[in-house]
């Protein structure tokens, strides 16, 4: 039976653009990966938050997707970083295939560590905001 060779460029733009879903937990793993789950899980904490406190601020409610999209980013950043040889043993064992990473990975990094330092200085001031001021400032 022949596997499905993954590839390592496509795995980290899917952990930067879909993964506070977790799309790319399912891509690498499978339907039965729990951590994958659990950032889809993210979208029922945003309903949870909502449901039980509707007229909170938007940042509180949308806290649990922001996290996890800030986990989706470290988490591209971990696996685009892995050495290839590690990258084929873990995810394209028995593809037959090697991993060749370029430049587009290059790029997916880059633009994930820019995407994922914003996110995480934005929402530590927001935080900040609304816990010391009330929200005040925005």
């Amino acid at each position: 039976m022949s596997v499905l060779h993954k590839n390592k460029s496509f795995a980290a733009l899917l952990a930067v653009v879909t993964g506070g879903i977790g799309l790319h937990r399912f891509y690498l793993r499978g339907l039965a990966d729990k951590w994958g789950w659990l950032h889809a899980a993210s979208l029922l904490g945003v309903a949870a938050v909502f449901a039980v406190w509707p007229k909170a601020d938007p940042y509180f409610l949308l806290l649990p997707l922001i996290l996890s999209i800030l986990v989706g980013t470290l988490e591209a950043l971990v696996l685009g970083l892995m050495p290839d040889e590690k990258w084929d043993a873990r995810f394209n064992a028995g593809s037959g295939k090697q991993s060749h990473s370029s430049w587009p990975l290059a790029f997916v990094l880059v633009a994930g560590l820019m995407f994922g330092a914003f996110g995480l200085i934005a929402t530590i001031a927001r935080l900040f905001d609304l816990l010391y001021t009330g929200g005040i400032y925005g």
